[in-house]
């Protein structure tokens, strides 16, 4: 994180116009380093907590976000980029697929209410494993699903449930990346929370509400109660 503090204010990005997480067509708007300002002083605060800290990416990261922000002991989840090799990615760049990184969440938990394994039965049980670059309507290399591992221990949880997931699938692979964790990077300040922020927008509605609700009713158990 200190790397990207210490040069991240210098930058001008350039990042498309919001049309939808799918179609993300690249316009130049000359969007400015400090549309990620607002993201980074909360990772900076909730690093503080002392939360353990999961990353993932599963497609689109709006959708990854509303899911695992609904888990109990899940106290909040940033949306970003990783798992790419170009440093201070956006969301246009990110977009074109060169810049190798997926689109990407980091999950903020208390593992008193919620191990890791849990979280990585509700990562395979909200996607399509099976799906090579995407996740549903969302294809690209910025669109795969990447499992991230922060030691050992969690290697292990990992590669137990892909080992048991493609024993129920046959022949078949899931199509997951398994990688150690090196960066993460926070998306632009309008992505977070976009869910509860934009809860009419099409791609909101059509396809991360009903992924949503796919997963609740696979692992009710793992969710928080309505209030």
């Amino acid at each position: 994180m200190q790397r990207l503090l210490s040069h991240f204010f210098t930058f001008l990005f350039l990042i498309p116009s919001l049309a939808s997480c799918q179609n993300k067509t690249t316009i130049n708007t000359g969007y400015k380093a400090e549309d990620f300002t607002k993201t980074i002083q909360h990772l900076e605060e909730m690093d503080q907590t002392g939360l353990s800290k999961a990353y993932f990416a599963s497609g689109c990261f709006w959708c990854v976000e509303a899911i695992y922000e609904r888990l109990t002991g899940v106290q909040e989840v940033i949306s970003g980029y990783a798992g790419g090799h170009t440093p201070y990615p956006t969301y246009g760049a990110s977009n074109t697929g060169l810049t190798g990184h997926a689109e990407a969440v980091v999950v903020y938990y208390d593992p008193a209410q919620i191990d890791f394994a849990s979280l990585i039965k509700v990562y395979f049980a909200s996607q399509n494993i099976s799906q090579f670059n995407g996740q549903g309507p969302d294809q690209g290399p910025q669109y795969r699903s990447i499992l991230f591992y922060q030691n050992q221990e969690q290697a292990k949880v990992i590669q137990q449930q892909i080992g048991a997931l493609e024993k129920e699938l046959g022949e078949g692979k899931v199509a997951a990346q398994v990688k150690a964790f090196d960066t993460f990077w926070p998306a632009e300040d309008y992505h977070q929370d976009y869910e509860v922020n934009h809860p009419y927008h099409p791609y909101i509605v059509n396809t991360s509400i009903p992924r949503l609700k796919r997963v609740m009713t696979k692992l009710p158990e793992l969710f928080k109660k309505p209030k």
